[in-house]
């Protein structure tokens, strides 16, 4: 009884005569003249088929190898992913800081570069310029790949949404504007800030944009109304940086006034008001679960938990 294979006519003859060589090369005569009587092949086999029956084999040794070297890397991937960032444990310490010579010289800029962050899907950064630009470049090439122009002033600040398909800068000119990433098409202008807007982010759903000013206010936008949902008012100075935490419930601002502040986004209480800064606080940032226990020891303090988010630094 014969054996049906998912094989086309073609493949099973080359298949056939491959086999017949390989009996007669290795000197199974018995062999190799019934399987020919029983494939209805001819006596003599085509040049073409000596010692591809080998070749094959090793050929797919090979490919096994290299698909099990491919899946080690994205279980590694996988792992870099979920920790944030490669892991320390199976690197050199000194890979662990960016070491001269750069891969890459950007240059494209007339005036000093204020910002610059990575797309988070796409091998592509943007950088933002005194020069009233946003650059976007290929980091995997080096490749300049175009320039979005829209703004009046130095634009202070840029940042993707968590799918990257939208981008939002924010300029000098007192306006935040909200970009398409797909078509790098600037779809809303939103203005409400009386001076310089310095910062400027998502909400981690991407349903919220905030906004941090010299006019000393933080503003709550909608994205897809462009409206302006909520004012955050309180310091005495240049609000300098914001940033929401995970969950977008708590959003930390730090000022020209000294201070940090931690505000409840939902109703604008202020949570926590640290003034232990000397001078201006010039950015703020919310560490990740994984550094508690280690910030805490370093400090000599218990774990601070805002509403079992973060410890506000």
């Amino acid at each position: 009884m014969r054996v049906k294979m998912g094989l086309s006519q073609k493949q099973r003859e080359e298949l056939h005569k491959t086999i017949a060589d390989y009996l007669k090369s290795m000197g199974f005569h018995s062999a190799h003249s019934e399987f020919v009587k029983e494939a209805e092949l001819p006596e003599n086999i085509e040049d073409k088929f000596s010692g591809l029956l080998e070749k094959k084999w090793t050929s797919v040794i090979r490919l096994q190898k290299k698909v099990m070297d491919l899946e080690a890397k994205l279980a590694e991937a996988e792992k870099e992913f979920h920790s944030g960032g490669p892991t320390r444990d199976k690197r050199d310490p000194s890979e662990w800081i960016p070491r001269p010579p750069e891969k890459f010289s950007l240059s494209g800029h007339r005036s000093p570069i204020t910002k610059v962050i990575f797309h988070p899907v796409f091998s592509v950064c943007a950088s933002v310029s005194e020069d009233a630009t946003i650059k976007i470049w290929d980091y995997e090439t080096g490749d300049y790949e175009r320039t979005l122009k829209g703004h009046t002033d130095a634009v202070q600040d840029v940042a993707f949404d968590h799918t990257g398909k939208l981008m939002v800068s924010c300029s000098a000119d007192m306006s935040v504007k909200l970009w398409d990433f797909t078509t790098y098409e600037c779809t809303k202008t939103l203005q409400g800030h009386d001076h310089n807007v310095s910062c400027v982010l998502f909400s981690p759903n991407g349903d919220f944009i905030f906004s941090s000013s010299r006019d000393k206010s933080i503003k709550m936008w909608d994205v897809a109304s462009g409206y302006c949902t909520k004012t955050f008012t309180g310091h005495r100075e240049w609000v300098r940086s914001v940033c929401v935490n995970q969950d977008g419930s708590l959003l930390a601002s730090c000022s020209n006034d000294q201070t940090v502040v931690v505000w409840a986004v939902a109703t604008k209480e202020v949570k926590a008001d640290f003034r232990e800064h000397d001078h201006v606080v010039e950015c703020v940032s919310w560490a990740p679960h994984s550094s508690y226990s280690s910030i805490a020891t370093a400090a000599g303090i218990p774990v601070i938990n805002f509403n079992k988010c973060s410890i506000v630094q």
